[in-house]
């Protein structure tokens, strides 16, 4: 065991641990404004350590058990998505939560880390013999593994969990080996459709309205779109959030008013400062320096995780890695892009910031995880052997060694 530990990465652990402090301050600060959150940083302080717990746990073991079980834990994360159809219960607009006990569950944040796991036991299996993914036997089953979940999660009224599904999907396509048309023709599709939606939302705009609110049932997405692209046109609920957000990060200028000191966060104009706004409580009360720092310890920490992928000497750790890194990539743009107008609020929590038990610990299980790969990823899986001549290069090097 202290063998292991010695071959873990100290600068992974370090930065969690100030990120812990950066999320318990800020949590503290934001909860003394709203009744019953007064305590929240203390039950922060209790899902790190249960956090580093699960990481000290998971990094003991061999990351390749998960993937060798992946196909029976997809199947047991879809069956539970689809039972908290039924069972869940609603917050925030989203019904996607099961209470045991005194605690709730997200089904769907677990699931972004299962599927990262599946997903890179399909390329394993899928990249024995061939080098490229073909696009029937590869790609269409790999959009397939992750439609499903992102169907039953939209269901849920979860858009921003269901986007992470497709964009952990994209990611670990790439370290697969997609063939570059391919993935060109998909970027022009999304690109087209991204464009043409925007288009018609606008120009059509009554009409989009009618068919999501009338025929669809999802009054929440005209609140998501409006607020983003028609401010105008968007209730004052619906852009309240937003607005006072922004109003809150122009005002911390460049140093920031000061630790409890924000105006934005203690008179509440900001609704939920304590989990998904809560980088609007770094901006108004640290300004930008205190948003550049937190910016500067994501940036490190995935620039280490991706040395452990280069390091890595066969191909499961680094299409793992690559999932994770692009499901934090996803969430810290769309969390923070969504509060200074970038893209439209999904409700997303901010990676190890935001108060929220369960998508604290998925987030430090995903680095339990990294950190197995770069305990145990120096040992060569017989069941998946390589060719002689591509050992020395394997994961993302021998994807940066050939030709798209």
């Amino acid at each position: 065991m202290f063998q292991k530990l010695k071959k873990m990465d100290g600068a992974i652990i370090f930065i969690l641990i100030l990120l812990m402090g950066i999320s318990v301050a800020a949590t503290y600060s934001a909860g003394r404004a709203w009744e019953g959150h007064g305590g929240d940083y203390l039950k922060m302080i209790v899902y790190y350590a249960l956090g580093f717990v699960a990481i000290l746990g998971i990094c003991m073991l061999d990351y390749r058990l998960f993937v060798k079980y992946s196909l029976y834990i997809y199947g047991a994360g879809v069956l539970l998505l689809i039972l908290t159809i039924f069972l869940g219960q609603d917050l925030n607009n989203a019904s996607g939560w099961i209470k045991i006990g005194g605690l709730s569950i997200q089904p769907a944040e677990l699931f972004k880390l299962i599927l990262v796991l599946f997903l890179a036991y399909v390329l394993l299996r899928k990249n024995k013999v061939k080098d490229q993914l073909l696009f029937w036997r590869d790609v269409v089953p790999i959009m397939m593994i992750t439609f499903l979940p992102f169907v039953v999660v939209i269901a849920q009224n979860d858009l921003g969990n269901a986007l992470a599904y497709i964009v952990i999907m994209f990611g670990m396509l790439w370290i697969g080996n997609i063939r570059f048309v391919h993935a060109l023709i998909g970027v022009i599709i999304i690109v087209g459709v991204a464009i043409g939606g925007i288009f018609s939302y606008i120009h059509f705009h009554d009409e989009v309205k009618h068919f999501l609110v009338d025929t669809l049932k999802k009054p929440h997405l005209v609140n998501r779109f409006d607020p983003w692209l028609m401010p105008e046109e968007a209730s004052r609920d619906a852009k309240y959030q937003t607005e006072n957000a922004k109003l809150a990060i122009a005002s911390g200028g460049m140093s920031g008013k000061g630790f409890l000191k924000g105006t934005s966060v203690q008179s509440k104009r900001v609704p939920y400062t304590y989990a998904d706004s809560i980088f609007s409580v770094i901006a108004e009360e640290f300004g930008f320096v205190g948003a550049s720092v937190l910016l500067l310890l994501y940036f490190i920490l995935i620039h280490r995780m991706i040395l452990i992928a280069l390091e890595c000497r066969e191909r499961a750790g680094p299409y793992i890695i690559v999932g994770v890194v692009a499901m934090l990539l996803y969430q810290i743009f769309e969390n923070i892009g969504a509060f200074i107008g970038l893209v439209p609020l999904t409700g997303i929590t901010l990676p190890f910031i935001s108060y929220g038990g369960t998508s604290l610990l998925i987030n430090m299980m995903s680095i339990g995880v990294v950190l197995s790969i770069k305990i145990h990823g120096q040992e060569l899986e017989d069941e998946f052997p390589q060719p002689a001549q591509n050992r020395s290069k394997a994961g993302l090097r021998s994807r940066a060694a050939k030709p798209s």
